[in-house]
């Protein structure tokens, strides 16, 4: 991985991708986030083209054909490998509900890696254990639009997110729960911009931790603030 940041070597997305592949194995899952957020502003999701606004590397995957498509029309993963069948027959309405890719990856205890970002501009699965406890700082917002499957057809469909509270002005603020993650020795691996920049975190260790966090009453410490609003991304 040190390679990434040496200017002088020749590097290719797709060299990366394979690395992750060799790394996980012929017994191992990889999946990589292909989240798109057209269908919650009116836009039609096409399963098999709408493209993922989760940079470069998830568009390299969601072309390759080793790799499915998990779908939720927000919130789909490109996955391959062992448990690719598991994920993609998942047909979860609530985006980051438990009967969806979140919750699976958890219950498998499957391994979470986040390359050169903060928590903040990463780890969605903040907001799965979110849900899973039941947060009285975020609700069910409901979305309808059309959607194409696999096989081309076009329907009416209606999914949901778990928002933060306008009302409140909630707005995501994990860096301080990224802190305490390193500081608890959950992660391992390298901070954002030092070496590789690439640290790895177990599903199952950090909703244990998470999930202490909110049952204690300490979620406005860790996860939120009140204040300005966040971006999409964000939510």
């Amino acid at each position: 991985m040190r390679a990434i940041r040496d200017e002088n070597s020749e590097f290719k997305l797709e060299h990366l991708l394979q690395s992750f592949i060799e790394a996980v194995g012929q017994d191992g899952t990889l999946l990589l986030p292909l989240f798109n957020f057209g269908f919650a502003a009116g836009d039609v999701f096409d399963y098999r083209s709408t493209p993922s606004h989760m940079g470069a590397l998830t568009e390299v995957a969601r072309h390759d054909t080793r790799f499915a498509r998990t779908q939720h029309p927000l919130y789909s993963f490109a996955v391959m490998g062992r448990h690719a069948d598991d994920f993609t027959r998942l047909s979860n309405v609530g985006a980051l509900s438990d009967d969806g890719p979140f919750g699976l990856l958890r219950r498998l205890d499957g391994k979470i890696g986040v390359l050169d970002l903060e928590d903040q501009d990463s780890m969605t699965i903040y907001h799965h254990i979110e849900e899973v406890v039941g947060v009285d700082y975020r609700y069910h917002k409901w979305f309808s639009g059309e959607y194409v499957d696999a096989d081309g057809v076009k329907e009416s469909r209606r999914y949901s997110l778990f928002v933060w509270d306008e009302r409140r002005d909630v707005r995501t603020d994990v860096n301080r729960a990224g802190e305490l993650l390193w500081n608890l020795g959950c992660y391992r691996g390298d901070r954002p911009g030092v070496d590789s920049g690439l640290r790895i975190i177990r599903a199952k260790e950090m909703f244990d931790v998470i999930r202490d966090v909110i049952v204690r009453g300490d979620a406005a410490q860790y996860l939120y603030s009140i204040g300005s609003r966040p971006t999409e991304d964000q939510q």
